[in-house]
């Protein structure tokens, strides 16, 4: 079980961190990045992370962890989306 429930938020964060990547990749938009700052590299950082977002759900156990999968997943996305909306990439904001 919480084998599942750590995939499952690793799974969350992993997907909720591909969103901004991924959006900022295809409005042409530079957004900081491992792979670099610029359009390209984020568009392929959010599209990994939506493939592996793709693997560890297709690992995961949720049949037998329905609940919990959904909820450790759901936390691991808001926790990703505070994190983005407060300090995130770019740092706080003065």
């Amino acid at each position: 079980m919480w084998q599942s429930i750590g995939s499952s938020l690793l799974a969350g964060i992993v997907f909720g961190n591909g969103v901004p990547h991924f959006i900022k990749g295809i409005t042409k938009e530079n957004y900081p990045c491992m792979l670099g700052n610029s359009p390209t590299p984020n568009l392929i950082a959010g599209w990994l992370s939506f493939i592996l977002f793709s693997f560890l759900v297709q690992w995961i156990d949720t049949d037998r962890f329905r609940t919990a999968s959904l909820i450790a997943g759901s936390v691991g996305l808001l926790a990703i989306g505070l994190f983005h909306s407060s300090i995130g990439a770019f740092g706080r904001k003065r």
